[in-house]
């Protein structure tokens, strides 16, 4: 039996006081006695706080090292979909997350990918039916659907996607959403099928649409798409259909914080505290039926200790009973697992990023960046050609190559161009390439993109910049996503590469990296690119490069 003393946060009395909580020998809070001589004195004793989606390979760290660095901001469990290693690995891959997740304290809840590959339009490293997501859901360690990326499918009832949406209805467990500017009667046609979440809202009346048809909506703040502050609103007017959510934290954004940041900023932001700590703390365990505790008499010890309720400064996290972290130090033990891949093109050459003329007159569809933002503009615009006709990259414009590799078998080159990137010199290139994977490249020249691609390939995955004579590479070895590193050392790696990017490429994006990682998402529109050319989110249809003339 261990006693903690301090000020105990009671969400379902609205109250906080003093108190005594024993907790037994099996990890569960046997008794929470009052004590008045602690109302004034003593950290704040809370239950823990829950990411409600996340992917943890985009944090590329494995699961035992993402949790040593969550647990220190306060984050007892996570709801985390692994369709990212699904769409490298297929079921390999989900069962190489959930076996690492085992040797963690932090709760790790896993879904089943339903969108492996995303689309159709792209290539993936495998492929999971109807069948083998049933299989999926019929684990009693696999806790729900994935986000339901596929939406038109969804809209048009495919039978594909209804099966998968079917077998998770016929064993009671949640449907994730994804559904990025779905409103009105589209909105209400998803809900009624069954999904009952979305995690893509970036505007408030997106949101309000959504939760009237009886949606709950995830509030993100990850390391590309920020959405808090255009759904705060919603913060007290609806606190018990909320979730907070990072959906793809980078390392060096993991090591700063997680839901404690959402936390700090809504409470800072005069948002009332039980109802900040109900989305924060509460309502995904209840959405999700998640075994975690909730600072009740017989639940599980899952708690944090906090020196105020502004700050939130974690003095201590607690996963069933036992101390996890302390002080900012993580108290965790060290895995290390031989590492899967599936990574299989050959080195490329210059010639493979060049664009053969287009028809007179002709103009690009491109790409438009947003910094920090996940959906891009579809543009048209007018080329700059070299002597031979060709089309090619104007950094003076912003206009610069984008290139998506096949990484699973030699193929041709997929091109385009990209505006937005603000960068002048150089080329980066990426196999953290949602959600396929494959090798994503930007560039001011065709031979800065090969040189930095190869360096990727070199290493069977992993993140690389360079120019002239510089050339810095991150490897991935876990499917070409994750490493095999201590999270600060790779936070520190990483850190590095965007510090090269911005001073030695001149790019002004403030995350060079994630930015470049989401240019291959179909899924969001408007305009993307896959290793089978440019795809139009919209339309959710390929578009050619070249828009003719009138």
């Amino acid at each position: 039996m261990q006693e903690i003393k301090g000020r105990y946060v009671d969400l379902d009395a609205r109250e906080i006081y003093g108190a005594v909580m024993t907790i037994d020998d099996e990890g569960r809070i046997a008794s929470i006695q009052r004590d008045p001589s602690r109302d004034k004195r003593g950290w704040f004793i809370l239950p823990g706080f829950v990411d409600a989606h996340v992917h943890i390979e985009s944090s590329m760290l494995l699961p035992v090292e993402f949790a040593k660095l969550a647990v220190v901001h306060g984050t007892v469990a996570t709801v985390s979909d692994p369709h990212e290693i699904a769409n490298v690995m297929g079921l390999e891959g989900v069962e190489y997350m959930i076996d690492n997740a085992r040797h963690t304290a932090l709760s790790i809840h896993f879904g089943a990918p339903s969108c492996v590959p995303a689309t159709t339009a792209e290539t993936a490293g495998a492929r999971i039916d109807a069948e083998g997501v049933a299989e999926l859901l019929s684990r009693p360690d696999i806790s729900y659907l994935s986000e339901m990326m596929n939406y038109p499918g969804v809209l048009h009832a495919e039978p594909g996607v209804m099966a998968k949406i079917d077998a998770a209805q016929a064993m009671g467990k949640p449907v994730d959403g994804h559904a990025p500017g779905l409103k009105g009667e589209q909105a209400a046609a998803y809900a009624d099928a069954g999904i009952s979440t979305d995690h893509e809202c970036f505007t408030a009346a997106e949101a309000r649409d959504k939760l009237a048809v009886g949606m709950k909506i995830l509030i993100r703040e990850g390391s590309a798409a920020r959405n808090y502050a255009a759904l705060e609103e919603l913060i007290d007017e609806f606190p018990d259909r909320l979730m907070f959510c990072t959906d793809d934290c980078h390392p060096d954004d993991l090591m700063a914080g997680h839901i404690n940041r959402l936390v700090v900023r809504a409470v800072r932001g005069g948002h009332d505290l039980f109802k900040v700590l109900r989305i924060a703390c509460r309502n995904a365990v209840e959405h999700y039926n998640l075994p975690i505790g909730q600072l009740r008499v017989g639940d599980r010890a899952d708690f944090i200790q906090v020196d105020d309720l502004r700050h939130f400064g974690i003095m201590a996290t607690y996963i069933n009973g036992v101390r996890v972290a302390e002080a900012g130090a993580h108290l965790l033990p060290d895995h290390r697992p031989e590492p899967i891949n599936n990574f299989n093109c050959s080195p490329k050459v210059p010639e493979d990023f060049r664009i053969a003329p287009g028809p007179e007159g002709g103009k690009l569809r491109v790409i438009g960046v947003t910094d920090g933002e996940l959906v891009t503009d579809h543009l048209v615009l007018t080329p700059v050609l070299d002597d031979t006709g060709r089309p090619v990259a104007a950094p003076e414009r912003d206009l610069l190559k984008i290139a998506v590799i096949n990484r699973y078998q030699d193929a041709p080159v997929a091109l385009g161009f990209v505006q937005g990137m603000k960068m002048q010199r150089g080329a980066i290139a990426s196999s953290v390439a949602h959600d396929s994977h494959n090798i994503v490249v930007v560039g001011v020249d065709d031979e800065a993109m090969c040189r930095i691609a190869n360096a990727v390939i070199a290493e069977r995955g992993g993140i690389a910049a360079g120019r002239d004579e510089y050339l810095e590479v991150l490897p991935l070895p876990v499917a070409g996503i994750m490493s095999l590193e201590r999270g600060p050392q790779v936070a520190a790696r990483y850190g590095e590469l965007n510090g090269f990017v911005r001073r030695k490429l001149r790019c002004e994006l403030a995350a060079p990296f994630m930015t470049l990682s989401f240019l291959a998402l179909l899924v969001i529109p408007s305009l993307k690119l896959s290793d089978r050319g440019l795809f139009d989110g919209a339309a959710f249809e390929p578009v050619d490069l070249w828009v003719e003339s009138e």
